[in-house]
C-alpha cells in the first residue's frame, strides 16, 4: 500500500481499533461535534443507499408502502405501554422548552425559561407508540385492514458507550409497523419480515446470519416475540443485525385500536414492528474486510469496477481513452457502475491502494504496453489476484468476476462461521473458551436466573433459540435442571 494509507492497525494486533481505523480512513464516516454521533461521508452513504434501495423494493413486494411519522413523541404517549416506556426510559432525549434567547451580555443564547413545553416531547427512540395512537384514526373495520407502512428515518437512543454504525446516539434505520385483523396474520408478517432481513443480508451483503427467536429477557420492549438474525464478526462477536417484532394486541390495547370485525363486534388489532438500521454497515465491514481495508460484496459498492489509464504522453492518453470507452458503456449498459480514473493528480500507486482501501471489486489497469499487446490487468479485491488478460471478452469477464467475487466472500464467511459453532455441556469449559469468541450452542432451562449468571460469568448472552438446528431436550450446563432447547451464546456487539 503507499506510504500515505497504510497506517490501518492489523486485525491480530487490536480488531477494534482496526475497525475505528477502516471507518476513517475508507472514508466511511468520521465522529460528530456532537457526543455519540457520526458523519456519514458520502462514499459510506453511497452503500447505505444501496442497502436502502434494495430493501425497500423487498418490503414493497410484500405490500408494504413508506410513510413519514413525527420525529418528536409527546411523553404521555411513552408512559401508555408499561414495558415499552421501562424498556426505553433510561435511552431517551427529552425537548422541555422551544424558544431560546440572547443572553445578557450578548455574547451567547441561552434557554428562555418563560418558553417551557405544557408536555415533554422525547427525540424518538422507535415509533410504535406515535404510530399506533395514528393508527387509531385509521382503522374502523376489518376492511381498513391490514396496513403495512414503513418508515426510513433517524432514532435517537442515548447510549453511553459508541462506535461508528455499530452503535451511536443518533442512527438511520427503517422501522415497519403493520396492524393485522388476526394473530395468526400478524405472526406470520413478523416471520416473513425475518425472512426479508436474512435474504437481504445473505444473497446482496454475503453475511450468513443464524435465524431464531429471542429469550423473553432479551426481547423487544413490549414484544411478544421478537425474531432475530445473528451474524458472526471475524472476531467471534455476535452482531444483531435484524429483528422482527410480533406486538400481539399490546400497543393496540395501550391506544385503544379495534375494529368492528365481519360480524361486527369490535376486537383489538393485531400488531407487528420490525427494523435493520446503519449497524448493518458495521456487519459489512467487519465480516469480509481484511488489513488492506474495505472488501465489499459487488452488489452493494457503489463504484464496482475502477478503471485506471497508464500513460506517458497526451497522445498515449487518448489513445486509452479511445480503446477503454466502449468497454465504460458496455459495463454501464448491464448496470454495473464504473469509475474511470485518468486524472494525472495522483500516482498510479496512490490510486491502487486507494481503491484497495475503499473495497472496489474489480480494477482494471491498461498501460501502453497493452495497447500494443491487445491485453489489460484485472485485479479482484476479495483476493488480491491480478493478470494480465487478453483485452477481447474483457466485460464478459468483469461480470463473471464480480458473480464470482460475491459468491467467494459468502462462501468464506460462511464457513468461517460454521467453524466456530460449538455444542458445549460444560460450564467451565464454555467459561473458557467462549472468551475467544464463538457461537455456542448450549442447553438452557428457560430461566431469567440461568441468563443472568452467564451474562455476570462471561459477558456472554443467549442470541437466540436458533431455526436451524434440529432441537433436543438435554440438560442445562448451568443450573443441571432439564432444558428443552439448546440455545446460541456468544459475546456481542
Amino acid at each position: 500500500m503507499a506510504k500515505e494509507l497504510k497506517q490501518l492497525t492489523k486485525r491480530a494486533d487490536n480488531y477494534s481499533q482496526w475497525y475505528n481505523d477502516l471507518v476513517t480512513k475508507a472514508d466511511l464516516a468520521e465522529q460528530a461535534p456532537v457526543r455519540g454521533c457520526m458523519i456519514i461521508k458520502p462514499y459510506g452513504f453511497a452503500i447505505w443507499e444501496k442497502m436502502k434501495e434494495q430493501l425497500d423494493k423487498m418490503f414493497k413486494l410484500k405490500g408494504v408502502q413508506n410513510a413519514y411519522f413525527p420525529l418528536l413523541i409527546p411523553k404521555s404517549f411513552l408512559s401508555r405501554e408499561a414495558e415499552h416506556v421501562k424498556g426505553f426510559a433510561k435511552e431517551c432525549a427529552v425537548v422541555t422548552h422551544y424558544r431560546l434567547k440572547a443572553s445578557e451580555d450578548g455574547n451567547s443564547v441561552v434557554v428562555d425559561p418563560e418558553a417551557k413545553l405544557d408536555e415533554e416531547l422525547i427525540i424518538r427512540p422507535t415509533s410504535e407508540t406515535i404510530i399506533w395512537n395514528t393508527y387509531k384514526n385509521w382503522i374502523h373495520s376489518w376492511r381498513d385492514l391490514p396496513i403495512k407502512c414503513n418508515q426510513w428515518c433517524n432514532v435517537m437512543r442515548w447510549e453511553m458507550r459508541t462506535r461508528p454504525f455499530l452503535r451511536t446516539s443518533e442512527f438511520l434505520w427503517q422501522e415497519g409497523h403493520t396492524a393485522h385483523a388476526t394473530r395468526e396474520e400478524a405472526e406470520q408478517m413478523a416471520q416473513d419480515m425475518l425472512h426479508v432481513y436474512a435474504d437481504f443480508v445473505e444473497n446482496w451483503m454475503a453475511v450468513p446470519v443464524m435465524q431464531g427467536v429471542k429469550s423473553e429477557t432479551e426481547r423487544f420492549a413490549g414484544a411478544i416475540n421478537t425474531y432475530t438474525i445473528e451474524a458472526m464478526m471475524q472476531d467471534g462477536k455476535a452482531l444483531q443485525s435484524g429483528t422482527s417484532h410480533f406486538l400481539g394486541q399490546n400497543f393496540a390495547k395501550s391506544f385503544d385500536v379495534t375494529y368492528l370485525t365481519k360480524d361486527n363486534k369490535p376486537e383489538y388489532v393485531w400488531a407487528t414492528s420490525w427494523g435493520v438500521s446503519t449497524r448493518l454497515m458495521g456487519a459489512l465491514i467487519m465480516t469480509h474486510s481484511d488489513d488492506n481495508g474495505l472488501v465489499l460484496p459487488p452488489k452493494l459498492a457503489p463504484i464496482q469496477v475502477v478503471i485506471i489509464p497508464i500513460y506517458k504522453n497526451d497522445e498515449q492518453k487518448e489513445q486509452l481513452n479511445e480503446k477503454l470507452q466502449p468497454v465504460i458503456e458496455q459495463l454501464r449498459q448491464l448496470n454495473i457502475s464504473v469509475k474511470f480514473d485518468d486524472a494525472d493528480n495522483k500516482r498510479p500507486g496512490f490510486k491502487y491502494a486507494d481503491y484497495e482501501l475503499k473495497g472496489i471489486p474489480v480494477r482494471l489497469v491498461m498501460g501502453g504496453r497493452d495497447l500494443e499487446n491487445n491485453t489489460i490487468e484485472i485485479m479482484r479485491r476479495d483476493t488480491l489476484d491480478k493478470e494480465n488478460v487478453s483485452f477481447d471478452g474483457i466485460v464478459e469477464r468483469v461480470t463473471n468476476t464480480l458473480d464470482d467475487i460475491q459468491k467467494n466472500i459468502f462462501n468464506k464467511a460462511i464457513k468461517f462461521r460454521d467453524s466456530h459453532i460449538f455444542e458445549c455441556d460444560n460450564y467451565d469449559e464454555f467459561k473458557e473458551r467462549v472468551k475467544d469468541g464463538g457461537f455456542f450452542l448450549c442447553h438452557w432451562d428457560g430461566t431469567a436466573e440461568t441468563e443472568a449468571k452467564i451474562k455476570d460469568d462471561t459477558q456472554a448472552t443467549i442470541r437466540c433459540i436458533p431455526f436451524a438446528f434440529e432441537q433436543t431436550p438435554g440438560t442445562d450446563m448451568v443450573s443441571g435442571k432439564p432444558a428443552k432447547y439448546r440455545v446460541i451464546i456468544a459475546r456481542s456487539y
